[in-house]
Protein backbone atom coordinates (compact mmCIF):
# COMPACT_ATOMS: atom_id res chain seq x y z
CA UNK A 1 0.00 0.00 0.00
CA UNK A 2 0.83 3.44 -0.87
CA UNK A 3 -0.69 5.25 1.75
CA UNK A 4 -2.38 7.43 -0.19
CA UNK A 5 -6.05 8.64 -0.46
CA UNK A 6 -8.35 6.78 -2.77
CA UNK A 7 -8.97 7.81 -6.20
CA UNK A 8 -12.48 7.41 -7.37
CA UNK A 9 -12.24 6.66 -11.03
CA UNK A 10 -15.13 4.48 -12.18
CA UNK A 11 -17.83 6.96 -13.04
CA UNK A 12 -19.25 4.97 -15.58
CA UNK A 13 -20.45 2.33 -12.74
CA UNK A 14 -21.82 4.91 -10.90
CA UNK A 15 -21.65 8.03 -9.57
CA UNK A 16 -21.99 9.95 -6.30
CA UNK A 17 -25.02 11.98 -4.88
CA UNK A 18 -24.54 15.40 -5.38
CA UNK A 19 -25.12 17.56 -2.34
CA UNK A 20 -27.38 19.98 -4.59
CA UNK A 21 -29.38 17.03 -5.51
CA UNK A 22 -30.17 15.87 -1.91
CA UNK A 23 -30.88 19.51 -1.20
CA UNK A 24 -33.62 19.90 -3.76
CA UNK A 25 -34.69 15.78 -2.64
CA UNK A 26 -34.48 16.65 1.70
CA UNK A 27 -38.32 18.81 2.15
CA UNK A 28 -39.93 15.75 -0.30
CA UNK A 29 -37.95 13.30 2.21
CA UNK A 30 -39.13 14.96 5.33
CA UNK A 31 -41.67 17.57 5.91
CA UNK A 32 -43.35 17.38 2.27
CA UNK A 33 -43.64 13.34 2.28
CA UNK A 34 -47.25 12.91 1.13
CA UNK A 35 -48.06 10.04 -1.92
CA UNK A 36 -48.96 12.02 -4.92
CA UNK A 37 -51.85 10.55 -5.79
CA UNK A 38 -53.50 11.24 -2.45
CA UNK A 39 -56.30 12.97 -2.89
CA UNK A 40 -55.78 15.97 -0.09
CA UNK A 41 -53.78 18.76 -0.19
CA UNK A 42 -50.70 17.49 0.83
CA UNK A 43 -51.30 14.80 -1.83
CA UNK A 44 -52.09 17.34 -4.60
CA UNK A 45 -49.16 19.53 -3.63
CA UNK A 46 -46.85 16.35 -3.84
CA UNK A 47 -48.62 15.78 -7.62
CA UNK A 48 -47.85 19.23 -8.57
CA UNK A 49 -44.18 18.79 -7.74
CA UNK A 50 -43.98 15.75 -9.22
CA UNK A 51 -45.15 16.73 -12.72
CA UNK A 52 -42.96 20.37 -12.29
CA UNK A 53 -40.44 17.73 -12.09
CA UNK A 54 -41.27 15.65 -15.52
CA UNK A 55 -41.38 19.02 -17.34
CA UNK A 56 -38.59 20.57 -16.44
CA UNK A 57 -36.79 16.93 -17.32
CA UNK A 58 -38.73 17.32 -20.41
CA UNK A 59 -38.10 20.50 -21.27
CA UNK A 60 -34.29 19.25 -21.27
CA UNK A 61 -34.88 16.52 -23.04
CA UNK A 62 -36.66 17.83 -26.20
CA UNK A 63 -40.09 15.69 -25.40
CA UNK A 64 -43.27 16.33 -24.07
CA UNK A 65 -43.85 15.40 -20.21
CA UNK A 66 -46.61 13.29 -21.45
CA UNK A 67 -43.59 11.50 -22.70
CA UNK A 68 -41.91 10.38 -19.84
CA UNK A 69 -42.00 7.82 -17.54
CA UNK A 70 -40.04 7.66 -13.85
CA UNK A 71 -38.52 3.97 -13.18
CA UNK A 72 -36.81 2.62 -10.74
CA UNK A 73 -33.45 3.02 -12.96
CA UNK A 74 -31.74 2.04 -16.42
CA UNK A 75 -32.64 -1.88 -15.89
CA UNK A 76 -36.32 -1.54 -15.16
CA UNK A 77 -36.14 1.30 -18.35
CA UNK A 78 -34.79 -1.03 -20.28
CA UNK A 79 -36.98 -3.73 -19.99
CA UNK A 80 -40.02 -1.62 -20.18
CA UNK A 81 -39.02 0.31 -23.52
CA UNK A 82 -38.12 -3.35 -24.49
CA UNK A 83 -40.87 -5.89 -23.81
CA UNK A 84 -43.19 -2.95 -23.53
CA UNK A 85 -42.85 -1.57 -27.29
CA UNK A 86 -41.94 -5.43 -28.97
CA UNK A 87 -45.37 -6.79 -27.11
CA UNK A 88 -47.91 -3.47 -27.54
CA UNK A 89 -47.15 -3.94 -31.29
CA UNK A 90 -49.13 -6.88 -32.11
CA UNK A 91 -46.94 -7.80 -34.87
CA UNK A 92 -47.31 -10.88 -36.61
CA UNK A 93 -45.39 -14.15 -36.28
CA UNK A 94 -43.10 -13.06 -39.37
CA UNK A 95 -42.62 -9.53 -38.14
CA UNK A 96 -41.09 -10.62 -35.10
CA UNK A 97 -37.31 -9.57 -35.41
CA UNK A 98 -36.15 -7.30 -33.35
CA UNK A 99 -32.49 -6.01 -34.50
CA UNK A 100 -29.36 -5.04 -31.72
CA UNK A 101 -26.23 -4.37 -31.84
CA UNK A 102 -23.43 -7.34 -30.18
CA UNK A 103 -22.57 -4.72 -27.74
CA UNK A 104 -26.09 -3.81 -25.71
CA UNK A 105 -26.02 -4.11 -21.98
CA UNK A 106 -27.39 -6.67 -20.15
CA UNK A 107 -30.68 -5.52 -19.01
CA UNK A 108 -31.34 -5.03 -22.97
CA UNK A 109 -29.49 -8.86 -23.82
CA UNK A 110 -31.89 -9.87 -20.93
CA UNK A 111 -34.90 -8.43 -22.32
CA UNK A 112 -34.58 -10.02 -25.67
CA UNK A 113 -33.85 -13.33 -24.36
CA UNK A 114 -37.01 -13.56 -22.74
CA UNK A 115 -39.07 -12.38 -25.76
CA UNK A 116 -37.24 -14.74 -27.31
CA UNK A 117 -37.69 -17.73 -25.15
CA UNK A 118 -41.75 -16.61 -24.27
CA UNK A 119 -43.12 -14.79 -27.36
CA UNK A 120 -41.56 -15.87 -30.66
CA UNK A 121 -39.43 -12.86 -31.62
CA UNK A 122 -36.07 -14.06 -33.51
CA UNK A 123 -33.00 -11.57 -31.93
CA UNK A 124 -30.45 -10.69 -35.01
CA UNK A 125 -27.08 -9.16 -33.97
CA UNK A 126 -25.83 -6.40 -36.26
CA UNK A 127 -22.32 -6.05 -36.99
CA UNK A 128 -20.43 -3.56 -35.77
CA UNK A 129 -16.66 -2.56 -36.96
CA UNK A 130 -13.61 -3.15 -34.24
CA UNK A 131 -14.49 0.62 -33.00
CA UNK A 132 -17.69 -0.20 -31.67
CA UNK A 133 -19.69 1.44 -34.20
CA UNK A 134 -22.88 -0.62 -35.86
CA UNK A 135 -22.37 -1.36 -39.86
CA UNK A 136 -24.80 1.35 -41.46
CA UNK A 137 -25.26 -0.93 -44.40
CA UNK A 138 -25.85 -4.14 -42.55
CA UNK A 139 -28.89 -1.99 -40.20
CA UNK A 140 -29.98 -1.29 -44.08
CA UNK A 141 -29.88 -4.29 -45.41
CA UNK A 142 -31.69 -5.99 -42.50
CA UNK A 143 -34.23 -3.36 -42.53
CA UNK A 144 -35.53 -4.35 -45.64
CA UNK A 145 -37.72 -7.15 -43.85
CA UNK A 146 -40.08 -6.26 -41.82
CA UNK A 147 -39.07 -6.08 -38.06
CA UNK A 148 -40.69 -5.51 -34.95
CA UNK A 149 -37.71 -3.35 -32.90
CA UNK A 150 -34.02 -1.56 -32.92
CA UNK A 151 -31.94 -1.35 -30.27
CA UNK A 152 -28.84 0.44 -29.49
CA UNK A 153 -26.20 1.77 -26.89
CA UNK A 154 -26.07 5.67 -27.98
CA UNK A 155 -22.43 5.36 -26.17
CA UNK A 156 -20.81 2.14 -24.71
CA UNK A 157 -20.45 1.85 -20.93
CA UNK A 158 -17.25 -0.76 -21.91
CA UNK A 159 -15.50 0.74 -24.84
CA UNK A 160 -16.49 4.38 -24.21
CA UNK A 161 -17.46 4.49 -28.23
CA UNK A 162 -20.20 7.33 -29.33
CA UNK A 163 -22.92 5.42 -31.69
CA UNK A 164 -23.79 7.62 -34.94
CA UNK A 165 -27.56 8.15 -33.45
CA UNK A 166 -28.57 10.42 -35.98
CA UNK A 167 -27.92 7.84 -38.90
CA UNK A 168 -29.40 4.72 -37.46
CA UNK A 169 -32.62 6.83 -36.21
CA UNK A 170 -32.81 8.27 -40.03
CA UNK A 171 -32.43 4.77 -41.45
CA UNK A 172 -34.75 2.55 -38.69
CA UNK A 173 -37.80 5.86 -39.75
CA UNK A 174 -38.04 4.42 -43.19
CA UNK A 175 -38.82 1.49 -41.66
CA UNK A 176 -41.70 -0.16 -39.89
CA UNK A 177 -39.61 -0.83 -37.24
CA UNK A 178 -39.86 1.17 -33.68
CA UNK A 179 -35.82 2.21 -32.44
CA UNK A 180 -34.90 2.22 -28.53
CA UNK A 181 -31.88 3.85 -27.58
CA UNK A 182 -30.19 3.14 -24.18
CA UNK A 183 -28.87 6.67 -23.29
CA UNK A 184 -27.64 5.85 -20.03
CA UNK A 185 -24.47 6.04 -20.32
CA UNK A 186 -24.72 9.28 -23.01
CA UNK A 187 -27.19 11.06 -20.53
CA UNK A 188 -25.41 14.26 -19.00
CA UNK A 189 -22.40 14.35 -21.25
CA UNK A 190 -23.71 14.39 -24.88
CA UNK A 191 -26.69 16.74 -25.56
CA UNK A 192 -30.10 15.18 -26.38
CA UNK A 193 -32.77 16.72 -27.70
CA UNK A 194 -35.63 14.51 -29.15
CA UNK A 195 -37.08 17.04 -30.96
CA UNK A 196 -34.44 16.76 -33.26
CA UNK A 197 -34.25 12.69 -33.76
CA UNK A 198 -36.94 9.77 -34.86
CA UNK A 199 -36.36 8.32 -31.98
CA UNK A 200 -39.35 5.93 -30.26
CA UNK A 201 -37.82 5.23 -26.88
CA UNK A 202 -35.34 6.31 -24.65
CA UNK A 203 -33.32 5.08 -21.25
CA UNK A 204 -31.89 7.35 -18.65
CA UNK A 205 -30.32 6.37 -14.81
CA UNK A 206 -29.82 8.64 -12.27
CA UNK A 207 -26.98 7.01 -10.09
CA UNK A 208 -25.09 7.65 -13.61
CA UNK A 209 -25.38 11.41 -13.23
CA UNK A 210 -25.10 12.17 -9.50
CA UNK A 211 -28.74 11.43 -8.23
CA UNK A 212 -28.08 8.24 -6.13
CA UNK A 213 -29.99 4.60 -7.09
CA UNK A 214 -33.60 3.73 -7.98
CA UNK A 215 -34.13 5.98 -10.31
CA UNK A 216 -34.45 6.41 -13.69
CA UNK A 217 -36.94 7.66 -16.85
CA UNK A 218 -38.25 5.95 -20.09
CA UNK A 219 -39.31 8.30 -22.90
CA UNK A 220 -41.85 6.69 -25.27
CA UNK A 221 -42.43 8.93 -28.33
CA UNK A 222 -46.68 10.31 -28.33
CA UNK A 223 -48.97 8.04 -29.98
CA UNK A 224 -46.88 4.71 -29.60
CA UNK A 225 -48.61 1.80 -28.04
CA UNK A 226 -46.60 0.52 -24.56
CA UNK A 227 -47.61 -2.93 -22.83
CA UNK A 228 -46.74 -2.14 -19.17
CA UNK A 229 -44.24 -4.46 -16.92
CA UNK A 230 -45.76 -3.44 -13.22
CA UNK A 231 -49.22 -3.45 -13.13
CA UNK A 232 -51.31 -2.22 -9.95
CA UNK A 233 -52.50 0.74 -10.61
CA UNK A 234 -52.95 3.67 -12.80
CA UNK A 235 -49.91 5.85 -11.90
CA UNK A 236 -47.84 7.21 -14.56
CA UNK A 237 -50.76 7.05 -17.16
CA UNK A 238 -51.28 3.35 -16.39
CA UNK A 239 -47.69 2.64 -18.21
CA UNK A 240 -46.06 1.39 -14.60
CA UNK A 241 -47.85 0.79 -11.56
CA UNK A 242 -46.51 1.59 -8.14
CA UNK A 243 -46.47 4.62 -5.93
CA UNK A 244 -44.23 7.17 -7.54
CA UNK A 245 -40.81 7.83 -5.83
CA UNK A 246 -41.30 11.74 -6.02
CA UNK A 247 -37.78 12.79 -4.10
CA UNK A 248 -36.22 10.55 -6.48
CA UNK A 249 -38.06 11.97 -9.39
CA UNK A 250 -36.77 15.40 -8.66
CA UNK A 251 -33.04 14.81 -7.44
CA UNK A 252 -32.91 12.82 -11.15
CA UNK A 253 -33.83 16.27 -12.66
CA UNK A 254 -31.29 17.91 -10.37
CA UNK A 255 -28.58 16.05 -11.26
CA UNK A 256 -29.29 15.69 -15.03
CA UNK A 257 -29.57 19.86 -15.35
CA UNK A 258 -26.17 19.69 -13.15
CA UNK A 259 -24.44 17.10 -15.44
CA UNK A 260 -25.46 18.90 -18.78
CA UNK A 261 -24.14 22.42 -17.09
CA UNK A 262 -21.11 20.88 -16.21
CA UNK A 263 -20.51 18.83 -19.60
CA UNK A 264 -21.26 22.34 -21.30
CA UNK A 265 -18.24 23.97 -19.53
CA UNK A 266 -15.92 21.42 -18.67
CA UNK A 267 -16.26 18.43 -21.56
CA UNK A 268 -13.15 20.07 -23.55
CA UNK A 269 -10.87 19.90 -20.30
CA UNK A 270 -11.89 16.43 -19.11
CA UNK A 271 -11.41 15.47 -22.56
CA UNK A 272 -8.06 16.66 -23.37
CA UNK A 273 -7.16 14.72 -19.66
CA UNK A 274 -8.43 11.56 -21.03
CA UNK A 275 -6.78 12.05 -24.36
CA UNK A 276 -3.28 12.62 -21.94
CA UNK A 277 -4.25 9.85 -19.81
CA UNK A 278 -4.52 7.41 -22.84
CA UNK A 279 -1.70 8.84 -24.62
CA UNK A 280 0.94 7.81 -20.91
CA UNK A 281 -0.58 4.61 -20.77
CA UNK A 282 0.17 3.76 -24.26
CA UNK A 283 3.47 5.28 -23.97
CA UNK A 284 4.24 3.28 -20.81
CA UNK A 285 2.70 0.29 -21.05
CA UNK A 286 4.48 -2.00 -24.15
CA UNK A 287 1.62 -3.68 -26.02
CA UNK A 288 -1.36 -1.94 -24.34
CA UNK A 289 -3.87 -1.05 -26.79
CA UNK A 290 -6.86 1.60 -26.41
CA UNK A 291 -10.55 -0.17 -27.03
CA UNK A 292 -13.28 2.20 -28.41
CA UNK A 293 -13.21 4.78 -31.26
CA UNK A 294 -10.23 7.07 -30.32
CA UNK A 295 -11.58 10.25 -31.10
CA UNK A 296 -15.76 9.38 -31.16
CA UNK A 297 -15.70 8.65 -27.59
CA UNK A 298 -17.17 9.90 -23.87
CA UNK A 299 -14.57 12.75 -23.23
CA UNK A 300 -14.61 11.14 -19.75
CA UNK A 301 -13.67 7.49 -21.14
CA UNK A 302 -10.56 5.38 -21.03
CA UNK A 303 -10.17 1.40 -21.69
CA UNK A 304 -7.38 -0.72 -22.22
CA UNK A 305 -6.39 -4.30 -22.92
CA UNK A 306 -3.14 -5.43 -22.03
CA UNK A 307 -2.23 -8.62 -24.00
CA UNK A 308 -0.58 -11.73 -22.10
CA UNK A 309 -0.69 -10.10 -18.67
CA UNK A 310 -3.64 -11.16 -15.94
CA UNK A 311 -6.21 -8.60 -16.13
CA UNK A 312 -7.49 -8.94 -12.51
CA UNK A 313 -4.15 -8.78 -11.17
CA UNK A 314 -3.76 -5.36 -12.82
CA UNK A 315 -6.85 -4.51 -10.80
CA UNK A 316 -5.57 -5.51 -7.61
CA UNK A 317 -2.35 -4.15 -8.09
CA UNK A 318 -3.75 -0.46 -8.51
CA UNK A 319 -6.32 -1.05 -6.03
CA UNK A 320 -2.75 -1.43 -3.37
CA UNK A 321 -2.30 2.05 -5.22
CA UNK A 322 -5.60 3.37 -4.07
CA UNK A 323 -6.91 3.52 -7.78
CA UNK A 324 -10.52 1.97 -7.86
CA UNK A 325 -11.05 1.43 -11.38
CA UNK A 326 -12.70 -1.62 -13.36
CA UNK A 327 -12.51 -4.03 -16.05
CA UNK A 328 -15.66 -3.13 -17.41
CA UNK A 329 -19.55 -3.18 -16.83
CA UNK A 330 -20.07 -3.74 -13.01
CA UNK A 331 -23.42 -5.52 -14.32
CA UNK A 332 -21.09 -8.91 -15.38
CA UNK A 333 -18.81 -8.17 -12.20
CA UNK A 334 -17.82 -12.12 -11.13
CA UNK A 335 -18.53 -13.49 -14.83
CA UNK A 336 -15.44 -15.03 -15.42
CA UNK A 337 -16.37 -15.05 -19.04
CA UNK A 338 -14.73 -12.60 -21.57
CA UNK A 339 -16.98 -9.38 -22.25
CA UNK A 340 -18.89 -10.06 -25.15
CA UNK A 341 -18.29 -6.44 -26.70
CA UNK A 342 -14.91 -7.05 -26.79
CA UNK A 343 -15.27 -9.96 -28.88
CA UNK A 344 -17.49 -8.37 -30.95
CA UNK A 345 -14.10 -5.89 -31.91
CA UNK A 346 -12.78 -9.18 -32.73
CA UNK A 347 -10.42 -9.05 -29.73
CA UNK A 348 -9.39 -12.84 -28.84
CA UNK A 349 -11.13 -14.27 -25.52
CA UNK A 350 -7.55 -14.27 -23.97
CA UNK A 351 -6.86 -10.14 -24.47
CA UNK A 352 -10.25 -9.35 -23.61
CA UNK A 353 -9.95 -10.84 -20.13
CA UNK A 354 -7.12 -7.94 -19.62
CA UNK A 355 -9.55 -5.12 -20.07
CA UNK A 356 -9.33 -1.82 -17.93
CA UNK A 357 -11.56 0.81 -17.65
CA UNK A 358 -10.95 4.52 -16.37
CA UNK A 359 -13.39 6.84 -16.13
CA UNK A 360 -12.96 10.18 -15.08
CA UNK A 361 -15.48 12.93 -13.80
CA UNK A 362 -15.16 16.60 -14.10
CA UNK A 363 -12.98 17.21 -11.00
CA UNK A 364 -9.88 15.53 -11.75
CA UNK A 365 -7.26 17.13 -12.10
CA UNK A 366 -4.06 17.29 -13.90
CA UNK A 367 -2.03 15.79 -10.97
CA UNK A 368 -4.96 13.05 -10.51
CA UNK A 369 -3.80 12.22 -14.24
CA UNK A 370 0.45 11.79 -13.60
CA UNK A 371 -1.05 9.44 -10.69
CA UNK A 372 -3.09 7.48 -12.78
CA UNK A 373 -0.47 6.54 -16.32
CA UNK A 374 2.51 6.12 -13.21
CA UNK A 375 -0.20 4.05 -11.31
CA UNK A 376 -1.06 2.00 -14.53
CA UNK A 377 2.57 1.17 -15.74
CA UNK A 378 4.27 0.42 -12.39
CA UNK A 379 0.96 -1.87 -11.91
CA UNK A 380 1.57 -3.50 -15.43
CA UNK A 381 5.47 -3.82 -14.66
CA UNK A 382 4.61 -5.40 -11.57
CA UNK A 383 2.27 -7.82 -13.15
CA UNK A 384 4.60 -8.73 -15.98
CA UNK A 385 7.37 -9.13 -13.87
CA UNK A 386 5.44 -11.66 -11.27
CA UNK A 387 4.88 -13.68 -14.82
CA UNK A 388 1.03 -13.81 -14.49
CA UNK A 389 -0.15 -15.91 -17.55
Amino acid sequence: MTGSASLYVDYAATAPMRREVLEAMWPWLTSHFANPSSRYEAGREARQALEQARGQLAQMLGCLSGELIFTSGGTEADNLAIKGLALAAQRPPEHRRILISPLEHAAVEGACAYLERYHGFTIERLQVDSNGHVDLDDLDQRLQRPATLVSVLWAHNEIGTIQRIAAIAERVAKSDALLHVDAVQAAGWLAIDLSQLTIDALTISGHKLGAGRGIGALYVRRGVPLEPLIHGGSQEKGRRGGTEALPQAIGLVKAYELARRDAETHSKAVADRRDRLIEGVLARCAGARLTGDPSERLPHHVSFVFPGIHGEAVLLALEARGILCSSGSACKAGDDAPSPSLLALGIEASEAQTALRLCLSVTNTEADIDRLINAVATAVDEVNALGQP
